[in-house]
């Protein structure tokens, strides 16, 4: 058998001393997450961030910075997940959008109120990248290189 990882894309938001986030629906209950999902595979990684944002949140999202790529194995899954994370803002809101299936709405907290909800986390990723992103952790774009 031949190991992969799960590769997932996530977009971190930062608006007014808030974070974008999204409550969902997940095999474990109800939890939170930054609008995040797997990597498809005609678009570049910083595109798969855009996309999630838009299906998840309804929000336009510009990826600015990359903010990390993490390696997380699920304790009582027989998988890993290798996510990048990208840094960016929004314009444009689709308040008629329907969200992808599962979420429950999209919402924004305070890095208090993440701490707080870390038990509801759907994994370490999620504060690990509010930590980063508030610690001054930002890589250009161009460190992930897409040859055609």
């Amino acid at each position: 058998m031949i190991w992969k990882p799960n590769v997932t894309v996530a977009a971190v938001i930062e608006q007014d001393g808030k974070f974008l986030m999204v409550e969902e629906e997940t095999g474990e209950g109800i939890r939170f997450n930054q609008p995040a999902g797997h990597w498809e595979a005609d678009e570049t990684l910083a595109q798969g961030a855009v996309r999630e944002a838009l299906e998840e949140t309804a929000y336009h999202f510009t990826p600015e910075w990359l903010l990390g790529i993490y390696r997380w194995r699920h304790p009582r899954k027989d998988i890993t997940y290798l996510r990048f994370a990208f840094v960016g803002s929004v314009h444009g809101h689709e308040l008629q959008r329907q969200l992808d299936s599962g979420i429950l709405r999209a919402v924004w907290l305070s890095q208090e109120e993440i701490r707080a909800t870390a038990e509801r986390h759907r994994s370490p990723l999620v504060l690990q990248c509010i930590e980063d992103y508030l610690a001054g952790t930002r890589y250009p774009l161009e460190l992930v290189t897409h040859l055609s």
